[in-house]
């Protein structure tokens, strides 16, 4: 087994809960900087002396997006201005949008833990890799590529949509690896499937990194079956530098978060109170390896949990499970709580359905309902009764999983509207009261 930074990614778990402390209390002295957290340091008694163990980080409170925007653009810089280098941002709808500041030396570590990531799936110096994220403001694209950089990769700055250019570089340039939105990732091999390319037999893919959206189980092997490819997933936020935060290793069995540059804590969304080992909960993460905005107990929104175990491949950072959804993202339908992603999961294990699939919310009458619209695949037929039947199979599994039942809608290939970023999968029409 190789490793990108062995030392690090195997240290045990002593060594490793002993950095954090380390790197914690640093962070705490340099954040003492920042307008935001001198206050918020000052109201709780907070300094470096006062977190004497891991378990004392509970002392501090909370950060949400709410005091990221309340402190735009610069509240919540710790060093500088003239010390930063670079600046991101959310693209906030409303009121004023998030912003990450980082100076020369945050950017070359975020680079060298992307480079991490993408050494751990087995991408090497020799690859070439095409980035198809957007750039500019968003995060998902200068950072991997500033990664592949790092790791020596020939790198495409392909960027996003234009699928039959980015199918021109992948052929002309001898692309090996991609970095891919997962809704975009079926729509690419779906184009070159209709130009008569077999991304299996007439192209050198073999590994595509996918994150930036929930996708099911069923989605990734789907990708993995129509690309030919190992596809691993990714999980970043802006808010943590970007993609990189953790990621799958070959095991593909949960995605290690590299507590050498976060904490992380896995809490009732509710109560906000620590959940038990295993339980699902929001994750919260403190950043201990950044200067120019370092964050602490940031509510990531995120649902997940810890896996139990070691992993086989040796690294000792913890892994992640495959994320629920996010708490703000949570529908509730006639007194039940549910998620997109378990919509998507049912939907995918049916070979007679394609990947696009739309999920209207709208009150009719008095009562909530929802319609589910998903295209056929290619198999599409005429048969009404075939068609009929497929329609209750699926409603039933829906039914099971969710706990109520949706209104199904079967529709053509290419009837529902295609997105070359993120996929727009739930349009809430409800009447507010």
């Amino acid at each position: 087994m190789e490793y990108w930074q062995k030392d690090i990614e195997t240290m045990s778990r002593k060594d490793l809960e002993k950095l954090q402390l380390e790197r914690l209390k640093k962070t705490i002295e340099l954040a003492g900087n920042s307008p935001f957290y001198s206050k918020v340091f000052k109201e709780n008694g907070i300094t470096a002396d006062s977190i004497q163990s891991l378990d004392d980080l509970q002392k501090i409170p909370f950060t949400t997006k709410d005091d990221l925007r309340n402190n735009y653009p610069y509240g919540m810089a710790a060093i500088p201005i003239k010390d930063c280098v670079r600046i991101h941002s959310s693209s906030g709808t409303t009121g004023n949008p998030t912003v990450v500041l980082h100076s020369a030396k945050d950017l070359d570590q975020w680079a060298n833990q992307v480079a991490r990531c993408m050494y751990m799936v087995g991408i090497r110096d020799t690859d070439v890799f095409q980035n198809t994220s957007g750039y500019g403001m968003f995060t998902g694209g200068l950072g991997f590529q500033y990664g592949a950089e790092k790791l020596g990769c020939l790198t495409v700055p392909a960027a996003a949509g234009n699928t039959k250019r980015q199918i021109k570089f992948i052929t002309d340039f001898g692309t090996t690896c991609l970095h891919i939105i997962p809704s975009y990732a079926t729509r690419l091999a779906e184009v070159m499937y209709e130009i008569g390319l077999d991304p299996r037999r007439d192209t050198k893919l073999h590994t595509v990194c996918i994150g930036a959206e929930p996708h099911s189980e069923e989605q990734r092997r789907r990708i993995e079956q129509l690309l030919g490819v190992k596809a691993y997933n990714c999980f970043g936020m802006s808010e943590m530098n970007g993609p990189g935060v953790a990621f799958e290793c070959t095991e593909q069995n949960g995605l290690h978060i590299w507590e050498d540059n976060v904490i992380v804590e896995i809490v009732d969304p509710v109560t906000l109170q620590p959940v038990k080992e295993g339980e699902v909960g929001e994750m919260v993460l403190t950043t201990i390896n950044r200067e120019a905005m370092p964050l602490f107990r940031y509510r990531t929104r995120d649902l997940t949990c810890f896996l139990p175990g070691d992993c086989p491949c040796g690294r000792t950072h913890r892994r992640l499970a495959r994320f629920k959804g996010r708490s703000d993202d949570m529908i509730i339908l006639k007194g039940v709580n549910l998620f997109p992603i378990q919509i998507e999961k049912i939907l995918m294990q049916f070979k007679e359905l394609g990947s696009n699939y739309l999920i209207t919310i709208e009150t009719v009458g008095n009562n909530d309902e929802m319609l589910i619209e998903v295209e056929l695949s290619d198999l599409f037929t005429d048969d009404y009764s075939v068609l009929q039947r497929l329609a209750k199979d699926v409603t039933r599994q829906l039914k099971d999983e969710l706990l109520l039942t949706p209104h199904l809608k079967l529709v053509a290939k290419g009837s529902l509207p295609v997105q070359e970023g993120k996929a727009v999968r739930v349009k809430d029409l409800r009447k507010l009261c």
